[in-house]
């Protein structure tokens, strides 16, 4: 009797199979603090546990963002901001500097906090 790749039997087992390990890949992840005599490669590893813990931050949209939103940036002032919102829409975060809006230190400031989402 040949058994197909989707028979009743393979899927229970599949099914069974991921009830089983679903307590180990429900733990969350410990974050453990890297020692200050840690080798290159366990530093490596502390960096990305933390990385898989921490939350991604919220990114600000620079087509929707208000004047009040855009000012908390680093860098940016009143007159920037309406020089952002007066430039929109963007296809992407570096017409800021492609338009003359920002100069490029200040958009390396702020580039990986912003985004440009298209509607």
């Amino acid at each position: 009797m040949a058994v197909s790749l989707f028979s009743p039997r393979r899927l229970l087992f599949v099914a069974l199979a991921l009830v089983l390990a679903s307590p180990a890949l429900a733990q969350t992840p410990q974050v453990v603090a890297p020692s200050t005599k840690a080798s290159p490669s366990t530093k490596a590893h502390s960096a990305v546990k933390l990385s898989l813990v921490r939350p991604a931050a919220a990114l600000l949209d620079i087509n929707s963002a208000s004047v009040e939103q855009l000012d908390a940036l680093p860098g940016i002032g009143a007159a920037r901001a309406a020089a952002i919102i007066n430039g929109r829409p963007y296809k992407g975060k570096d017409e800021l500097v492609q338009k003359n809006i920002l100069p490029q230190s200040v958009y390396d400031k702020i580039k990986d906090k912003i985004i440009a989402k298209q509607k």
